[in-house]
């Protein structure tokens, strides 16, 4: 049976969605399924948000329309029928999964008191422990603590169990008073601070607002968050004085100096950047500032309304912002905020949630996540003019995964990245064409490959090449790892690496290995990617090279050396091959487990392990797959992968001095988040590894 987790709240507004969706996010490490459930949603005529919230989440799998009980219109005549009717719901929901958060009502039929009650029957008739949410905003703790205990009461009043609170939207400064004020030894308890960007409306709302339609700009900078309304009915010399950064200004739609000045100052260096412009009264530009406006070229929105000033101003003022799946920054920063100020294992144990034995894809994700932030690593992003680079960089930054550095022109990212609604404030920016660096490294890159005839004049063309120039500052200390390939081939991400980082000591051959997340584990497949036809003795250092790779992401490395016989059954240069590489890993490295040559299916199979290889320690259970050749690993991951629905992380570079990765052209920004995580955690490795006392003999 599902461990389930009722979310409930004694009024509205107490942004209970960032604390379930922090929540999810939370058992998603934890467990293998995840399911969400909403006992009464807003309506049948629009979709709850909450509710589809939480199912774009990536560790939940659940159709929408099974996730509703019932509806306000269904509850209100008959609750008796409507409570019958949630349960039936939720158990063919819970069915499906191994913990369920079920997040309660909204406020917006029923009065306060009987709706917490009436939560609280659900919660007790589900058998969930509820996590209380409380509205901090603008009360002192004395007040938070004495709303909380009313609430706790009425809940205990109809048989629910208050597992924890949290005190959410609290002033910064108060969050030690409040937490210490509402904790008690048998309900713990967390206090959220507030942020003002889980509560600002896009500009797409204040264009449903107004009833807008968008004449002009890039209909995806629509999603950005407006931070400011201002109403332009002044001259534009005075509106200038008043511009904020993220602000929509609303103007007359027949002041066509207002509307150029808006746009020529928001392009202009050293004035705000604006989230959008709302022109009102049902006027629309001329064709010929129509025209003007094309040739400026402008992505700032541009809304037109036939409302008035009044009403626009209004209407805008009155909306208020969601947090919602269509905006990563606010996902972003609702995440952030939870890991920061809730107990995390404390919070899992007051819920009686138990972590599995099994490991499945999104666990080894966040696992990954978790360890860069245990010491975050500095890794320089070259492709800083990518929109994917962009909104990964903002997530690991709001994520508090690693410290980035950006190369490429500051200006021109940091105007993009604002534009996308972006927090970018924490990221360094170089510019691989600066004079001082490029100098800089052209004399170090030339000393480097003095041996290969380089001059100075031939390095300062090559640098500022931007894997160069990335690949050069991981080398000098500048950054711990660096990431690249959105937009480059591997050779061009790779190829900088070998001249300037070199292999690692004891290691001849950079290879590449791949993490692939099945349902319930996770394995390393290597070669994949680099070593087009290796000897025995590339493939014994692709096999010692991914055993450590193993080691560094928790997986204890058992190796196959996988071939088309298993055993002593074979002949044949291939076989033969295979045989040798395994001799010389046991010969380097005895302290490894490994097995080969051995088939893929005595490698993971126990039952044919036990008819073929019944003494071997490694036959049936392998973790760590070498391949003979890049052919046949490249089809068999891409196989897997598709076939049996595996992710596939990677691939991972292994084998070099410090770490660099390679990224996939077709990268997604989750797959970037991951690979500069993995990167992060190499170099945690390596910094551990050098921290370590030689022994007497390296002394010597």
């Amino acid at each position: 049976m599902a461990r389930t987790i009722y979310v409930a709240s004694p009024e509205g507004d107490t942004g209970k969605s960032a604390v379930a969706l922090g929540l999810v996010d939370l058992l998603s490490r934890t467990v293998q399924r995840v399911g969400v459930f909403r006992p009464v949603a807003r309506s049948t005529e629009t979709k709850d948000f909450v509710l589809e919230l939480l199912l774009e989440h990536d560790g939940v799998d659940l159709e929408y329309d099974d996730c509703i009980g019932v509806t306000y219109e269904e509850l209100l005549p008959d609750p008796e029928a409507a409570l019958a009717r949630i349960i039936t719901r939720y158990h063919e929901v819970a069915r499906q999964c191994d913990a369920v958060v079920v997040v309660g009502t909204d406020y917006t039929d029923v009065a306060g008191a009987t709706e917490l009650a009436y939560n609280a029957r659900i919660a007790a008739n589900l058998g969930a422990p509820v996590v209380l949410v409380l509205n901090g905003r603008g009360r002192h703790a004395d007040a938070i603590h004495q709303g909380a205990t009313v609430a706790v009461a009425e809940l205990h009043a109809n048989h629910a169990q208050v597992a924890a609170i949290v005190a959410n939207r609290t002033a910064s400064g108060s969050l030690d008073e409040v937490r210490d004020a509402l904790s008690t030894p048998e309900i713990p308890a967390w206090a959220i601070p507030e942020s003002p960007l889980l509560t600002a409306p896009t500009v797409r709302q204040l264009m449903d607002a107004v009833g807008g339609e968008q004449i002009g700009g890039d209909a995806d900078l629509l999603a950005r968050e407006v931070l400011d309304v201002l109403v332009g009915a002044m001259s534009i010399e005075h509106l200038l004085d008043r511009l904020a950064d993220g602000a929509v200004v609303i103007a007359p739609g027949d002041r066509a100096d207002v509307l150029l000045g808006l746009l020529l100052a928001h392009q202009a260096d050293g004035f705000p950047s604006l989230a959008g412009i709302i022109l009102n009264g049902g006027f629309r530009p001329t064709p010929t500032i129509t025209r003007l406006l094309e040739g400026i070229g402008s992505r700032l929105p541009i809304i037109a309304t036939n409302l008035g000033t009044f009403r626009s101003a209004s209407a805008a003022a009155l909306t208020r912002g969601r947090l919602t799946a269509d905006s990563q920054r606010k996902v972003d920063t609702a995440l952030a905020l939870f890991e920061q100020h809730v107990d995390g294992s404390s919070l899992l144990a007051a819920l009686d949630v138990v972590r599995p034995e099994v490991v499945t894809p999104l666990m080894f994700e966040y696992e990954l996540l978790d360890r860069a932030r245990a010491d975050r690593k500095h890794i320089v992003l070259p492709e800083g003019n990518d929109d994917r680079i962009l909104r990964a960089a903002s997530t690991l930054l709001q994520r508090g995964v690693a410290r980035l550095t950006l190369l490429g022109d500051e200006a021109a990212i940091r105007t993009r990245a604002t534009e996308l609604g972006l927090a970018l404030d924490d990221a360094a920016v170089i510019d691989p064409h600066d004079e001082a660096w490029v100098s800089r490294f052209a004399d170090e890159y030339t000393t480097m490959r003095a041996h290969k005839g380089m001059t100075v004049d031939r390095a300062r063309e090559i640098v500022p090449s931007v894997s160069y120039f990335g690949t050069m500052m991981v080398q000098l200390g500048l950054a711990d790892g660096m990431v690249s390939g959105a937009a480059h081939t591997t050779a061009h991400t790779i190829k900088p690496s070998f001249e300037i980082i070199k292999t690692a000591p004891g290691v001849s051959n950079v290879s590449s290995a791949f993490l692939m997340c099945l349902e319930d584990r996770v394995l390393v497949y290597a070669d994949c990617a680099v070593i087009p036809d290796p000897t025995a003795e590339q493939l014994a250092d692709i096999a010692i090279s991914s055993a450590s790779t193993a080691e560094q992401f928790g997986i204890e490395p058992r190796i196959a050396m996988l071939s088309y016989s298993t055993g002593e059954s074979g002949t044949g240069a291939d076989v033969d091959k295979v045989r040798q590489a395994t001799a010389l890993v046991r010969e380097r490295r005895p302290d490894l487990s490994i097995e080969g040559p051995i088939q893929y299916d005595a490698a993971v199979d126990a039952s044919v392990a036990q008819t073929k290889l019944p003494d071997s320690t490694v036959a049936g259970r392998a973790t760590v797959f070498v391949f003979p050749d890049l052919n046949t690993g490249n089809n068999t991951y891409k196989a897997v992968q598709r076939s049996a629905g595996a992710i596939a992380i990677g691939p991972v570079l292994q084998g070099l001095r410090k770490p660099v990765n390679d990224l996939s052209r077709g990268a997604l920004v989750q797959d970037i988040v991951n690979t500069v995580a993995i990167t992060a955690i190499q170099a945690q490795s390596l910094s551990a590894s050098e921290a370590q006392p030689r022994s007497e003999g390296d002394q010597a």
